[in-house]
């Protein structure tokens, strides 16, 4: 119907603004604005369509029938001092005078009344209506409007409901004006001047808004209008407020607020929106530390699970470090002279070594390992504790999305873990077995070696007496023997001296490839223990990952659109 009242230009522009709001609400709809908003934008943009439309609102005493009647020059809507207004009635023109109920709690009135033919008047039920649904209903309904003529009465003007009403005009930015009506009822104009002041300082202070407020008194302008006396915008309230409505606004500014009505709806879905945005973000900022500080609790597991292990090894060491003091009093108390027969036998002194210096060495070593497997369940437990409560609460927040209960605590594969590390015992165990042999053969070669050497000082002692040698023949002879014996003597000490630093050696190499070995299986518990916090976390991760993506491309179209609607703003504001 505006259409048809507009030229090209103009037409061109509704045009464009609606392209510009069918983006927008495409934009909403994907961003999954509120269903609330994405109806009012709707119906904003079905508006530019229609009429003009002027919405008469007010509490249901304030005489708000009584204004549509005086301004269409007879007695349409009903009037009384009781919410009489039962629906929202939209009055439009036609040839004959027609009431339709449209359902949905609204009635069509048509009339032929010339003012009609350029704008529709919506009466509303009032603000502070005792009929259920009332309220919601004008609330729904404002938003579609262009203009709003809030009728508040002289003898209680900006009252608490009114002004709560008011509030929600102002945040859809729509354009105001002011009718305070039954000002015949105040008997000087100085008391008119200053409920007009009033009420137009409340609108400045309380909400921001600088509307036209006209002095009326609608049943005065009635008595004139059936009299056949039209009220003179110069001398009467009510006259320069019909004025203001059929002539002040014309064409262009008509359009101007006809246009600026789905721009204000759609500031506010927009404010709306990206407050939403905001807040959202917010939320998933919060949610994107915990992701990090869960890893970071990861990384502290592990750091954590190295410290105890440190912590634990001199006790897990402590087999091998009992290990190297039996070899070394075995060493001082067997690689003697006194046992050199006992040392010709090489398999009963690899039999005495084991049985006196490692006896049971892995066995010992595998239970103390195996207590690291309760220090790597206990580690990884207080991880869980660490992380459970705040990731069931962000879960929580996704719980629609994940289809799923929150990630339980996770914990080693205790068969698994003990397993791998009696591995590392083994490797670093490996040849151990064979000491006792090898000191067992040293010891032999030792007892062979200094019993040839005694032997031979013996025979060289023997050998110069029996040749009957005198002198230094003689001297020289025994003094042969002499050194061998020193040697031989020499031999079991140098010995015990090397293999005492060779067991001292072997024992610590042993406790360094454990050391390290366990330290590597650590290592890897704690990437194990990770990836399972991991996986048990990833659904969580990749839906607030995606969904910080989706709002930031989401926020980002926000103000894209708002930025033309701005720009288109400043078109709308130069029409002319």
């Amino acid at each position: 119907m505006l259409r048809r009242i507009l030229d090209e230009s103009r037409r061109a522009l509704v045009r464009d603004l609606r392209g510009q709001l069918d983006q927008l609400r495409v934009v909403l709809v994907r961003g999954g604005a509120a269903e609330e908003d994405q109806k009012a934008l709707a119906r904003s943009i079905a508006q530019l369509d229609e009429l003009f439309l002027l919405v008469v609102a007010g509490e249901f005493n304030a005489g708000k029938s009584a204004v549509i009647n005086a301004l269409l020059g007879e007695s349409v809507v009903e009037e009384g001092v009781t919410p009489t207004t039962s629906r929202i009635q939209v009055l439009k023109h036609g040839g004959e005078r027609r009431r339709t109920p449209t359902g949905g709690g609204f009635e069509e009135i048509t009339l032929p009344v010339s003012i009609l033919r350029e704008m529709n008047v919506v009466d509303t039920p009032g603000t502070n209506a005792v009929i259920e649904g009332h309220e919601a209903l004008t609330r729904e309904f404002v938003p579609r409007s262009d203009l709003v003529l809030f009728v508040t009465s002289a003898d209680r003007p900006f009252t608490a409901s009114e002004r709560a009403f008011l509030e929600a005009i102002r945040d859809w930015g729509k354009k105001v004006v002011v009718a305070v009506n039954k000002t015949d009822i105040l008997d000087r104009t100085e008391d008119v001047e200053k409920v007009v002041g009033f009420v137009r300082d409340k609108m400045r202070a309380l909400l921001g808004l600088k509307p036209e407020v006209f002095a009326v008194s609608a049943r005065r302008a009635q008595k004139l209008k059936a009299a056949g006396v039209a009220p003179d915008p110069r001398a009467d309230g009510f006259g320069a407020l019909e004025s203001y409505v059929t002539r002040t606004l014309d064409d262009a500014e008509r359009l101007r607020l006809k246009l600026q009505n789905p721009l204000g709806v759609a500031a506010h879905v927009l404010d709306r929106s990206r407050t939403g945005v905001g807040q959202r973000l917010s939320v998933l900022e919060k949610d994107v530390a915990l992701l990090k500080e869960i890893e970071g609790q990861c990384g502290r597991h592990g750091e954590d699970l190295g410290r105890e292990l440190r912590i634990r090894l001199a006790d897990v060491e402590k087999p091998l470090v009992d290990f190297q003091r039996r070899g070394e009093e075995f060493v001082e108390e067997r690689l003697v002279l006194a046992a050199l027969p006992l040392l010709l036998g090489e398999r009963s002194t690899a039999r005495r070594f084991e049985e006196r210096v490692a006896p049971g060495l892995g066995q010992s070593l595998d239970k103390r390992v195996d207590g690291l497997v309760d220090v790597a369940v206990a580690t990884e437990a207080q991880l869980w504790s660490a992380i459970a409560g705040p990731l069931h609460e962000c879960w929580s927040r996704y719980a629609r999305q994940l289809r799923g209960s929150p990630p339980a605590a996770t914990s080693p594969d205790r068969g698994r873990l003990r397993d791998a590390l009696r591995r590392e015992t083994r490797r670093a165990l490996d040849g151990a077995d064979a000491e006792g042999l090898r000191v067992a053969g040293v010891a032999n070669k030792a007892a062979i070696g200094t019993g040839l050497v005694a032997l031979a000082a013996l025979l060289t002692g023997a050998g110069a007496v029996a040749a009957g040698a005198e002198g230094p023949a003689l001297a020289g002879g025994l003094g042969g023997a002499a050194a061998l014996m020193a040697v031989a003597l020499w031999l079991f000490p140098a010995v015990r001296r090397r293999e005492r630093s060779r067991l001292a050696d072997r024992a610590g190499e042993i406790r360094q490839k454990l050391g390290s070995g366990l330290r590597s299986a650590f290592e890897r518990e704690a990437d194990a223990a990770r990836r399972r916090v991991r996986e048990a976390v990833a659904p969580l991760d990749a839906l607030v990952r995606g969904e910080g993506e989706r709002l930031r491309a989401y926020e980002k179209e926000l103000a894209d659109v708002g930025g033309k609607l701005d720009a288109f703003r400043s078109r709308v504001e130069t029409l002319r």
